[in-house]
């Protein structure tokens, strides 16, 4: 019998690299991180990366991978996750899989959708019909070829109109039609956790004071060594990332301080709203209460 894989999910600020070093400490096991910002080199503070002292605790793959100019995909995560997962099995280990990227845990658990590699050449090209006409009338335009896709997307999501127009132009098929064939699932036993408070209003409390220790420990630098390379930009993953962004918009000097403060609150606590959303309707998942004693007990013993 194969060895199992264990999914640690739940929102930002809620307790998930803490529990992960006690299972490490606890279990045969290693972290896979399922963190989109985690993979960013020179990306810490603002993504509360654990320290150093935390991976001699509790070791994590998947992180500090790629340069910030670089774009990582769902796809390449499923690859790289697997490919992990396979090689902690080869040693007798258990991988436990810890973020909160709802979209690498769907896709990988359930499979992933044979899209296209993304083509600068279209992407620019699209950029330039952007430029000249604006994003609500690329919007129309795909609502004309993709109507499914086109309802669940802003007129002014210039990012994802752009990859499914892009997807379009490449293959001819609507993005919505090539979203339903699944590949990949992954064929392994899975225990599923979640954890989070009870109580809103004490995650958003824990946002709150998280995102003050970063800014007391250096966040306002670590983005202005950012912002000073000439191959960044706030259309970039990276720099889109909850914090960074409204960190560059004030060192562009579109907001002050406290409004840079008051925003990254607020878009840290409708990220951890949306986190909540996806994992409401998450089947076969066990809830865990933050910072309850006995979460690791709980773990343990499902495992059996």
């Amino acid at each position: 019998m194969s060895l199992p894989v264990i999914f640690l999910m739940g929102p930002t600020a809620a307790g998930k690299t803490d529990l992960a070093i006690q299972l490490c400490q606890t279990l045969n096991t290693e972290v896979i991180s399922v963190d989109s910002a985690l993979v960013y080199k020179d990306m810490n503070i603002g993504t509360a990366k654990p320290s150093s002292g935390e991976l001699a605790q509790a070791p994590h793959h998947l992180i500090d991978m790629l340069d910030p100019s670089e774009v990582y995909s769902t796809a390449n995560f499923c690859n790289d996750a697997l490919k992990k997962i396979t090689e902690l099995h080869a040693k007798g280990k258990i991988p436990l899989l810890v973020g909160g990227t709802m979209m690498y845990f769907k896709s990988l658990l359930e499979g992933i959708s044979p899209l296209p590699e993304a083509d600068v050449g279209i992407r620019k090209q699209l950029e330039f019909e952007a430029n000249e006409n604006g994003w609500p009338a690329l919007h129309a335009q795909l609502a004309q070829v993709d109507p499914t896709t086109a309802s669940r997307i802003s007129e002014n999501d210039s990012q994802r109109i752009n990859r499914a127009l892009e997807v379009y132009r490449i293959t001819g098929k609507p993005m919505s039609e090539m979203q339903n064939v699944k590949t990949g699932a992954l064929p392994f036993k899975v225990f599923q956790f979640a954890i989070a408070p009870d109580d809103r209003s004490v995650l958003h409390q824990r946002i709150e004071q998280r995102f003050k220790i970063m800014l007391d420990q250096g966040f306002e630098n670590e983005v202005k060594a950012l912002y000073k390379r000439d191959d960044l930009n706030v259309k970039l993953p990276s720099i889109r990332c909850v914090g960074y962004r409204q960190m560059w918009d004030y060192l562009e000097g579109e907001i002050s301080y406290d409004e840079m403060v008051f925003r990254g609150i607020v878009a840290t606590r409708q990220l951890a709203k949306r986190q909540l959303t996806w994992l409401r309707g998450w089947e076969n998942v066990t809830w865990l209460e933050s910072g309850a004693e006995e979460n690791l007990h709980r773990v343990i013993s499902s495992l059996s």
